[in-house]
């Protein structure tokens, strides 16, 4: 423990700066979700607290940081509307916790481990253009939707795209001054403190962008308040005049509603889709991770079951781990863990004590920080390293994008999961059977796993075979033969004959005797078989 917590205060000189940025980040994002959701304001920002100092506490990731997701927004505004009361939800978000628990335990987070790395970088450059999409409108003064919106579909009825469009019709002048100023703010002070050593380095471009914002709009009211920005362009946090006050924030469940069915398919629907993003999340977060390291999704689960578990008591929203937290605070030079605490407490305490100084800033400031952070994500670089990759990767990798563009994460990943196991298919059809043609001399070589997915082209492929050839059947390098292969096999080698065809198998005598014993008894009648055959055959792969 000592040792542990000496590695922390080591890198706190990376990891608060960080945590900067990621309170910067997760701040509109709590609010915008909130109110997306139908929730009170305070509930997301509970959820984020929450999400930074217990979740990132009990976590075994080292840089992810969870707070409320715009995945769950639609569930939770149904569940909302649904249930007799929002005390009631909040049950159902204990429920969820309490589910999240239990899957840790019978580890369930072993699912996270089959999503393809194709998937998971197309996700994370998809999350990336969504938020430079989802944030140009913000940038210009128009906030027809939510901070943090990452489905196609808006609740107004408009979509990704027209929102940009009608955003043309609603821009403010001083937004996208100080929107256009804080973008190129970020580039310029990233570029200059990149070989830069001391101090200078642990200040953060989002810290400098909120003191630009801030300081123009101020300007403005002093001496053009009739140009300076309204207060539904600026961040809203609810004040408290008093401790009381602020207490009173805080809400609790309904426990009379514990018996009612409804609360019970909340909190399931809730926990499965929850873990599902977390693990996905967490995926994405060690693939950024510049020291590769590996987070026990099992622990995750059970981390995230005690935030929502307690996030459900105290009145805030579920929580799930979120890939733009975890990718600006990544991006941000986060070592530890404990950026994602730092991050929670920043939020408490400015929350608790200085809401009226949060509300100075503009939300076009904030809406630059993610343009850039989006950016990151999806740089044109990895759009060509993955072209250079081969299609099997490449198509995976952009449908899972465009799909993810035109619905939501979830439906657009599981697009992505299906497009990449349909690749990994089409991979093995091509690399489980070998065949090499040298004259009338044949070679079908079976490799690694050959299913009954691999059928078609070998029999296809067996019939193909003219008549008087030679063809010999190297089953000694397959690790598993479907007996459907087997079949086919049999069969060819009954009628080859006919085509005066001599067929010879080559047979591994550690390999699955059962295999072996078939085919000796169908054939024996027919062909011998031999163990190590002799041919001249060039190899040369189809």
């Amino acid at each position: 423990m000592p040792q542990r917590i000496g590695h922390y205060i080591k890198n706190i000189k990376s990891d608060f700066p960080a945590s900067i940025v990621v309170f910067l980040v997760a701040l509109p994002l709590c609010l915008g979700i909130a109110l997306g959701s139908g929730a009170p304001l305070f509930s997301g920002l509970i959820a984020g607290m929450l999400g930074g100092m217990v979740i990132g506490f009990l976590s075994g990731s080292q840089l992810s940081v969870s707070g409320p997701a715009a995945g769950l927004t639609a569930i939770v505004a149904a569940a909302i509307l649904k249930l007799p009361s929002f005390e009631a939800f909040l049950l159902a978000v204990v429920v969820c916790g309490a589910l999240q628990i239990a899957l840790g335990f019978i580890k369930a987070g072993l699912l996270g481990d089959y999503v393809p790395n194709s998937v998971i970088k197309g996700m994370l450059a998809a999350i990336g253009l969504i938020l430079i999409l989802k944030q140009l409108p913000h940038l210009v003064g128009y906030n027809a939707s939510f901070e943090g919106d990452e489905s196609f579909k808006q609740h107004n009825e408009e979509n990704t795209f027209t929102a940009i469009l009608h955003s043309l019709k609603y821009i403010t002048p001083v937004a996208v001054v100080i929107g256009v100023a804080s973008l190129l703010l970020h580039i310029f002070w990233d570029k200059f403190v990149a070989n830069k050593k001391g101090i200078i380095k642990l200040i953060p471009a989002p810290l400098l962008i909120v003191l630009l914002g801030v300081g123009i709009n101020e300007v403005l009211k002093s001496t053009n308040p009739q140009y300076a920005l309204h207060a539904d362009l600026m961040v809203n946090i609810p004040i408290a005049n008093s401790a009381g006050e602020f207490f009173s924030f805080f809400t609790f469940p309904d426990w009379n509603a514990i018996a009612n069915k409804e609360v019970w398919i909340a909190g399931l629907t809730l926990a499965l889709v929850a873990s599902l993003e977390t693990l996905l999340s967490i995926e994405a977060v060690d693939d950024l991770d510049p020291f590769q390291r590996v987070t026990n999704k099992d622990r995750e689960l059970k981390a995230q079951g005690v935030g929502n578990l307690i996030s459900g008591l105290i009145g805030g929203l579920p929580i799930t781990s979120v890939i733009v937290r975890s990718s600006a605070n990544v991006n941000a030079g986060a070592q530890t863990k404990m950026s994602a605490v730092y991050h929670g407490i920043l939020l408490l305490v400015c929350v608790a004590f200085i809401p009226a100084l949060l509300n100075l800033i503009p939300k076009a400031a904030l809406a630059a920080i993610l343009i850039y952070t989006g950016y990151k994500l999806a740089k044109p670089t990895l759009f060509k390293m993955y072209y250079k990759k081969g299609w099997d990767q490449f198509m995976p990798f952009v449908i899972t994008i465009v799909a993810i563009l035109l619905t939501d994460l979830l439906k657009g990943v599981m697009v992505g999961m299906v497009s990449g196991l349909f690749f990994v298919l089409r991979s093995n059809f091509k690399t489980a059977v070998f065949v090499v043609n040298d004259m009338n001399n044949y070679l079908f070589r079976l490799r690694k796993d050959v299913s009954f997915m691999n059928k078609p082209i070998i029999k296809a492929k067996l019939e193909e075979v003219p008549e008087n050839s030679y063809v010999l059947i190297d089953a000694s390098r397959a690790d598993f033969i479907d007996k459907d292969i087997v079949e086919v096999i049999e069969d060819f080698m009954i009628h080859a004959p006919l085509k005066n065809i001599r067929v010879d198998l080559k047979r591994s005598s550690y390999k699955d005797q059962g295999f072996s014993k078939m085919l000796q008894v169908k054939t024996k009648k027919h062909h011998h078989v031999v163990r190590q055959p002799e041919t001249t055959l060039a190899v040369v792969e189809e």
